[in-house]
C-alpha cells in the first residue's frame, strides 16, 4: 500500500489532511513543517506494525518507500515520543467512532430488541523484560515474565468496535469489569472471569441485559428462604434448569439460572482441560458441574427460552475469533526491547490497522458478497487475506465508494478465497441470522 492510497483511505473515513494535521498539532506531535509529516509518520508506523518486529529503520525505509522524503532512523527516532502516543490515540478513537456504512445494522434485524450486543475479552502479549516496571508479571529469584493484558470491547449487532485498553497483567478480568460503559438496552455477553454480583446489578439499574457463564462455588440463594442452594443435587435427573435465583450481595439481585447438558465428548474434554490446569486436583462436585452449561442472565423466561439463551452466549466467541485474527496475522507476540512510549505507539498502530481490516473492510464487504454471490466471509480468512496482500486495502476501500454492491473482481477475489467453506457446523453469520432475522 502506498502512502496516498493511506491518505485516501483515511479521508474515506472522515480524516482529512487537514484533521490529521490539526490533531498532530494539538498533540505537539508536529509543530512546524519538518521533512517527517504526521501522515508519513502514520503510514509507516501502521503498515510494519501490522507485520510483526518494528524498527526505526524499517519505518524510515517504510516512509521513503511510501513517497516520502528521504530520512534516517535518529530522525524517527525522535518522532516516537509521548505526543507521537497522543496523536495515534486521537485517530484511533475517531476511527472508532466514525462509520463507513451510515445505514444502522441493528435497525435492519427486526427481531432484535437490543441496540448493542457487547462482548469483551482480554488476551496477553509476552514482553521484553525491561518494561516489566510498567507490566510487570510473574518474578521469582531467577526469572522474571513481563506480560501485558488487552481488553477489546466489540458490539457484534453493529460490528464495531467500543474500546480497546492495554493494562497490566496483574489488572485481570475482575477488575476490568467495572470499566465497561453501559446504556439502555444493551445485552452483554462476558466470561465468568468478569462476573461479580455487583456487575449484575449494575447492568439492572442501567437498564441492561446480561448473560454469565456460572462461576465454581459461588453462592446462590433461595428465592423465598434464603439459604444457600446444593445446584449438584438440583441437577439431578434433570434435562434442564431454568430457574430463578438471589445472589448473595447486599441487593440481594434476583436472576435467572439456566442449565443445559453438554455432550459427553464435550463435558470429558472440560474436565481433562481443568484437571491440567487446576494446581489442586479439581474436586468432585467441580468435574460433575462440567456436564452443564450453566448460565446466570437478567433477561426474563418471556423474552428468551433456557435454548436461546444458550444461543446467545454462544455469540460470544465471536470476540475470541477476532483475537485470534490479530494474533495469529499480525504477530502480537513480536515485540523487541523497546520503550513503554515505543510499545504503546506499537499497538495502537495495530489497533487502527484491525480497525480497517474488520470494520471498514470485513463489515461491508462481508454484506456485498452475501448479496452477489451467496457466500459468508470467515473474518478469520478476509484479515489473513488483507494482511498479506496490503495492495488490496485501498483498492476494497475505493471500490466500496466508486462501485457499492457490483460484481468487482475483488469482490470476487474476497468471495473465491476468502469464504467459509461447506461444512456441517454453524458459523457466526448463521446463528446471527438464526437468532436475529434481517429484514
Amino acid at each position: 500500500m502506498e502512502k496516498i492510497s493511506f491518505s485516501n483511505l483515511l479521508d474515506k473515513q472522515g480524516l482529512s489532511k487537514d484533521i490529521l494535521s490539526n490533531i498532530a498539532r494539538e498533540t505537539g506531535l508536529i509543530e512546524r513543517e519538518r521533512l517527517i509529516t504526521a501522515t508519513d509518520l502514520l503510514f509507516a508506523i501502521c503498515i510494519e506494525a501490522s507485520g510483526g518486529t518494528v524498527s526505526y529503520n524499517d519505518i524510515a525505509a517504510q516512509i521513503e518507500t511510501g513517497g516520502g522524503e528521504s530520512v534516517s532512523k535518529q530522525a524517527v527516532w525522535k518522532k516516537v515520543n509521548i505526543s507521537c502516543l497522543d496523536y495515534f490515540k486521537k485517530v484511533l478513537e475517531s476511527l472508532i467512532f466514525n462509520k463507513i456504512d451510515k445505514t444502522e445494522i441493528a435497525k435492519l434485524r427486526v427481531t432484535c430488541r437490543y441496540k448493542r450486543i457487547l462482548v469483551q475479552d482480554s488476551t496477553i502479549i509476552s514482553l521484553p523484560e525491561r518494561l516489566f516496571y510498567f507490566f510487570s508479571g510473574v518474578a521469582n529469584q531467577s526469572t522474571k515474565l513481563c506480560n501485558a493484558r488487552i481488553q477489546g470491547v466489540y458490539d457484534i449487532l453493529n460490528e464495531q468496535f467500543i474500546s480497546f485498553s492495554i493494562d497490566k497483567y496483574s489488572k485481570n478480568d475482575l477488575k476490568a469489569a467495572p470499566e465497561l460503559t453501559l446504556e439502555q438496552g444493551d445485552l452483554s455477553l462476558r466470561d465468568r472471569g468478569y462476573l461479580i454480583n455487583d456487575e449484575i446489578q449494575r447492568h439492572i439499574n442501567a437498564g441492561a441485559d446480561c448473560i454469565y457463564r456460572y462461576k465454581n462455588k459461588m453462592c446462590l440463594l433461595d428465592t423465598v428462604t434464603e439459604k444457600p442452594l446444593n445446584l449438584l443435587a438440583m441437577l439431578k435427573n434433570k434435562s434442564f434448569l431454568d430457574l430463578k435465583v438471589k445472589l448473595n450481595n447486599k441487593d440481594k439481585t434476583v436472576v435467572r439460572l439456566v442449565a443445559i447438558p453438554v455432550t459427553e465428548e464435550i463435558a470429558n474434554k472440560r474436565r481433562m482441560k481443568a484437571k491440567k490446569e487446576k494446581k489442586t486436583p479439581p474436586s468432585t462436585e467441580y468435574l460433575k458441574l462440567l456436564s452443564w452449561s450453566i448460565y446466570l442472565t437478567t433477561i426474563l423466561v418471556e423474552q428468551a427460552n433456557y435454548k436461546e439463551i444458550s444461543k446467545l452466549y454462544y455469540l460470544r466467541w465471536r470476540i475470541e475469533i477476532i483475537f485470534k485474527s490479530w494474533k495469529s496475522n499480525m504477530n502480537f507476540d513480536e515485540i523487541h526491547n523497546v520503550s513503554q512510549i515505543q510499545l504503546l505507539v506499537i499497538l495502537t498502530a495495530r489497533f487502527i490497522m484491525i480497525l480497517i481490516c474488520t470494520q471498514f473492510i470485513f463489515r461491508p464487504c462481508k454484506a456485498i458478497v452475501k448479496k452477489i454471490f451467496n457466500k459468508n466471509l470467515s473474518l478469520l480468512k478476509v484479515t489473513h487475506y488483507l494482511l498479506r496482500h496490503t495492495s488490496k486495502i485501498i483498492e476494497i476501500i475505493l471500490e466500496l465508494s466508486e462501485y457499492p454492491f457490483q460484481k468487482t473482481e475483488t469482490m470476487k477475489s474476497l468471495a473465491r478465497y476468502c469464504s467459509y467453506d461447506r461444512r456441517k457446523r454453524i458459523n457466526f453469520e448463521q446463528d446471527m441470522n438464526t437468532l436475529f432475522p434481517l429484514s
